[in-house]
């Protein structure tokens, strides 16, 4: 039984999975870029309320593995609460909370390093905050941010393969059923593979690219 059989013959559970992959995907992109941007900027602008907390809680997220991290959150948290979430909820939290931190981590550090200067030569040339902010700040700030969101969203997609362990009928803990009933590990893993290089791939060297491209030392130094 080749690849592409396997495929073809399990269409529909290689569907279902992907799926659940892509939903996941969902939640922990969105959730990261829109409240990691907004944490990273509150951040930036009020950094011993704020960016300090977040940045040590980031700091001991780190150092602690992701599965490990999906787990306590699966069952001593939810023993110590006395509640039961599903464990697609609890993977999406989890690849959530570690995706928000790292996004507010970049943007808050691109936000800091932003040199002053750049905003005073917009003030003597007459621009508005409005205008400055459109036409000075945000362009140099997403050239700077892109490639490391672009880096960091590739990162959680491979991270939803942690999900397969608490019981989330993702894409890889359907293959490993699949590999279960046919048991064709090569052909199996190695489509798994195949999927995730034809996603990963493009999206890292579009970061790679976008980083040499545009990206550039803003220090005053």
């Amino acid at each position: 039984m080749t690849i592409v059989d396997i495929l073809v013959n399990y269409r529909e559970g290689f569907f279902d999975g992907l799926i659940v992959t892509l939903e996941l995907c969902g939640i922990i992109w969105t959730s990261g870029l829109i409240l990691g941007s907004l944490l990273g900027t509150a951040g930036a602008k009020w950094y011993p309320a704020i960016g300090l907390p977040s940045r040590v809680v980031s700091f001991i997220l780190s150092g602690t593995p992701v599965l490990v991290f999906l787990f306590w959150l699966h069952y001593p948290l939810q023993a110590l609460a006395g509640v039961i979430i599903e464990p697609f909820y609890t993977a999406a939290a989890a690849l959530s909370i570690i995706n928000i931190l790292a996004v507010a981590d970049l943007v808050r550090g691109v936000l800091t390093d932003f040199p002053s200067q750049y905003v005073v030569a917009a003030k003597v040339c007459g621009l508005s905050d409005r205008e400055t902010f459109l036409h000075i700040q945000l362009p140099i700030v997403l050239r700077q941010i892109l490639p490391g969101l672009l880096m960091i969203q590739v990162n959680m997609l491979q991270a939803t393969l942690f999900a397969s362990l608490i019981s989330v009928d993702e894409l890889f803990r359907v293959a490993q059923r699949i590999n279960a009933t046919v048991y064709k590990p090569v052909e199996i893993y190695t489509a798994l593979a195949l999927f995730f290089i034809a996603i990963c791939l493009p999206i890292n060297g579009v970061a790679i690219w976008l980083r040499s491209r545009f990206t550039r030392n803003l220090s005053e130094r």
